[in-house]
C-alpha cells in the first residue's frame, strides 16, 4: 500500500506511527514511535516528535522544534521557529524522570510564536496567541495574547489572530471576519 503522506528522504520515521493524509515531513525531521499526527500537517526541518506525541489535523510545525512526550497538540496549532517544549519541571542528566513527564495540551487554534518556552504541565488555551520570545508558566487562556518573560497577558485576540477592542458593552469585532466576541467575567466568547 502507497503511504498517503510525504517524508522528505532524510527524514527518519519509526516504526508504530499513524500519519494522516496529505501531511508532509521534511528534511532530517525525526517521527519517533507511538506518534499520531492527524491529516494535512507540515513538519519543517529538522523537527524531533518524541514518542505518545499527538498532533491534529492541520498542525504547521515551523523548523528546529522538539515536541517533547507528554505534549498533544489539537487542530489547527501553530509552532513557531524554534519555539521549546519541556516535560519535567526539575531535569538532572542523573536522574530518570520518564515517569514524571507532564502533560502540555495546546488547544485548537493556538498559535506559540518563534523562539518561545512552554513549560510542561501549562494549558495553552483554543485560539491563544503566544508571543515570540515569551517564556509560559502557566495555563493561557482561550483567545489570550500574551508576551514577555514570565508570558503576561496583555489582551485577547479573534480566531484569525486580530487583537480585540472590546467596547463598553464587552463585545468586540474581528476585523477581518466580522465575526463578534463577547468578553465575559475575563472570558472570551464567540457570538
Amino acid at each position: 500500500m502507497e503511504k498517503e503522506y510525504f517524508a522528505h528522504e532524510t527524514a527518519v520515521i519509526d516504526e508504530g506511527c499513524r500519519i494522516g493524509k496529505g501531511t508532509r515531513i521534511w528534511h532530517f525531521t525525526h517521527i519517533m514511535s507511538d506518534c499520531v499526527i492527524g491529516e494535512r500537517c507540515n513538519l519543517g526541518q529538522n523537527v524531533v516528535v518524541s514518542p505518545g506525541v499527538t498532533l491534529g489535523n492541520n498542525v504547521k510545525v515551523q523548523n528546529n522544534v522538539s515536541i517533547y512526550t507528554g505534549v498533544h497538540c489539537e487542530d489547527d496549532v501553530f509552532l513557531g521557529p524554534s519555539m521549546v517544549f519541556t516535560n519535567v519541571i526539575n531535569p538532572r542528566s542523573a536522574v530518570n524522570r520518564k515517569s514524571e513527564y507532564l502533560p502540555t495540551p495546546v488547544r485548537k487554534g493556538a498559535s506559540i510564536g518563534a523562539n518561545a518556552t512552554i513549560v510542561c504541565g501549562n494549558e495553552i488555551g483554543a485560539y491563544a496567541m503566544i508571543g515570540a520570545g515569551a517564556v509560559v508558566t502557566k495555563d493561557i487562556p482561550p483567545y489570550a495574547l500574551v508576551v514577555g518573560n514570565p508570558a503576561r497577558q496583555i489582551g485577547w485576540v479573534s480566531e484569525y489572530g486580530h487583537r480585540l477592542s472590546f467596547d463598553e458593552t464587552g463585545r468586540a469585532i474581528c476585523p477581518e471576519t466580522g465575526e463578534q466576541y463577547r468578553l465575559e467575567n475575563q472570558k472570551v466568547i464567540k457570538i
